[in-house]
C-alpha cells in the first residue's frame, strides 16, 4: 500500500448504514468534498487513494466515533465534520461536549470548533464576549451555559438584559407591565430558555424572579451578586452603556455579551461594543470569542447570505480605498 492509500476498518458492519448513509448519500457528500480522492466500499472496509487519502481515512474515523457514541449523522453534520478536518480540527473534541440536557431530552452541544471556543471561554472566564453574526448560535448557548449555572448551584439567578434601542430605552407608550413591555425586545432569549426548560418550569423561573429580564437601563445602580447575566444585543449599548453594565458585575457572577458590529442600530452610530477589545485586552478573566461564518448553524442559506454580505462589504472597502464610490 502506497503512502497515498489509507485503509479504514469500520468495527461491525451495523455501523455501515449510519455511516454511508440512505442510498449512499453521506458517501456522496465525502466524495464531492474531496475530489481528489477515491474511495472505495467493500463490506466493512473503506479504501481510499490519491492526495486526499489521509485527511479523508482521519474524516471516516471520527465519523465512526461519532456513530459509536450513539450521535446519528446527518448531511448537515458531516458537512461540519468535513469542514472541521480539513481546517485540521477534531470533530469529535467538538461535537461530543455537552453542555445541557435540555428540555424533553434533548442534549445541548456546540455543533462547530467556534462554538466549541465559546463555551470553554464561558466557562473559564467571569466575562465573555461573542462577537459574530446572526446564526452563530451566540445567544442560545449563553443560555444554556446560565441554566447549566443555575442547576449546578453556582450561581443564584439569571439575569437577561438587552438594549431597546428602537425604543429609545423609553418603554412606557408600550402596553402593560415592564415584562410586557420588554417582551418584544427579549423575545430571542426567552425562545432560547424554551428551548432549555420546559414553558412550565420557564415560568415558574420568572415568576419567582429566579430569571429576571429588563432592559439594559434598568441596570443602573444595581450590583449583581450570585448571577449569571446575559447582555444580548450589546453593539446596541452606547459606551456609557456598556461600561455601566459591566461595572455592575458582583462576586459571584458570570457575563456573557453578545453582539454584531455588522448590525449597529444606535442612532449615534457610537456603539459600546465597536473597539472594546482594545479597550479590555490583557484583564484576567476576561475574554473576546469571534464566531465567523464557518459558525453558522441555521439553513444553509443563512450562511451563504451571510457569505455574501461579507463580500460585498469587502468589496465597498476595496472601492473606498481605490478612491471609488
Amino acid at each position: 500500500m502506497s503512502p497515498l492509500d489509507v485503509k479504514v476498518l469500520v468495527p461491525g458492519n451495523h455501523l455501515m448504514g449510519g455511516l454511508l448513509g440512505q442510498r449512499d448519500e453521506l458517501l456522496r457528500l465525502v466524495e464531492a468534498a474531496f475530489v481528489e480522492a477515491e474511495i472505495h466500499v467493500r463490506g466493512n472496509e473503506i479504501s481510499i487513494s490519491g492526495p486526499e487519502a489521509e485527511r479523508v481515512g482521519k474524516l471516516f474515523e471520527e465519523l465512526v466515533v461519532l456513530l459509536e457514541l450513539g450521535q446519528d449523522l446527518d448531511p448537515t453534520k458531516v458537512d461540519r465534520t468535513i469542514e472541521m478536518v480539513k481546517a485540521d480540527e477534531r470533530p469529535t473534541d467538538v461535537l461530543t461536549t455537552e453542555v445541557l440536557k435540555a428540555a424533553k431530552g434533548r442534549t445541548v452541544r456546540p455543533k462547530t470548533s467556534g462554538q466549541k471556543r465559546y463555551v470553554d471561554a464561558i466557562r473559564d472566564n467571569v466575562v465573555t464576549f461573542g462577537i459574530g453574526p446572526a446564526g452563530t448560535g451566540k445567544s442560545w448557548l449563553a443560555v444554556a451555559m446560565a441554566v447549566q449555572a443555575l442547576q449546578l448551584k453556582q450561581v443564584n439567578r439569571i439575569i437577561l438584559t438587552r438594549p431597546a434601542v428602537e425604543a429609545g430605552e423609553r418603554l412606557g407608550f408600550l402596553p402593560g407591565d415592564l415584562n410586557a413591555k420588554i417582551d418584544p425586545y427579549l423575545r430571542p432569549l426567552f425562545d432560547a430558555l424554551y428551548d432549555m426548560v420546559e414553558p412550565e418550569g420557564a415560568q415558574r423561573l420568572l415568576d419567582r424572579g429566579t430569571v429576571e429580564v429588563a432592559p439594559l437601563a434598568f441596570m443602573r445602580g444595581r450590583t449583581l451578586n450570585g448571577s449569571f447575566i446575559i447582555l444580548d444585543e450589546a453593539q446596541n449599548s452606547t459606551r456609557e452603556q456598556m461600561k455601566m453594565f459591566l461595572t455592575r458585575i458582583g462576586f459571584g457572577s458570570k457575563a456573557v455579551i453578545t453582539g454584531d458590529v455588522t448590525q449597529v442600530d444606535v442612532p449615534s452610530g457610537r456603539s459600546g461594543l465597536v473597539g472594546l477589545e482594545q479597550v479590555l485586552s490583557g484583564i484576567a478573566g476576561l475574554a473576546f470569542v469571534r464566531l465567523t461564518n464557518r459558525d453558522v448553524v441555521r439553513h444553509r442559506i443563512v450562511q451563504d447570505i451571510v457569505d455574501a454580505y461579507e463580500r460585498a462589504g469587502a468589496s465597498e472597502s476595496a472601492g473606498g480605498a481605490d478612491g471609488r464610490p
